[in-house]
């Protein structure tokens, strides 16, 4: 696994178990919701994870970038398709985005070393 990818999930990893481990109900429901809410429903999960990565992006969030794009690579999605959802992000959120973007054209190629 790729340094970047493994060192992403081993902290990511660590300090959910940290956080949910102070047992604070409010933060609780909080990470079940956003569990519970990328189930199959409606929409299929590829979709949805699809979803999240552009909100993520489009929000300038470096770690759910990461996590979506770690959850559609394990979905199936190709580079093509995961460029053109990245590309409606930036188009949305403006060239801001573009740092963001530039991180996650590095994690992607990081995911498809392994």
């Amino acid at each position: 696994m790729s340094d970047i990818v493994k060192e992403f999930n081993e902290y990511r990893s660590k300090m959910n178990d940290k956080i949910l481990n102070d047992n604070n109900k409010i933060i609780k429901r909080i990470f079940n919701l956003d569990t519970n809410a990328y189930t199959e429903g409606a929409l299929d999960v590829k979709t949805k994870e699809l979803l999240g990565l552009v909100a993520s992006a489009v929000l300038r969030c470096d770690d759910c970038v990461k996590y979506h794009l770690e959850n559609c690579h394990k979905e199936g999605f190709t580079k093509e398709q995961v460029v053109e959802a990245l590309s409606i992000a930036t188009l949305v959120g403006g060239t801001i985005v573009i740092p963001h973007l530039r991180r996650a054209y590095e994690f992607w190629d990081a995911l498809q070393e392994n």
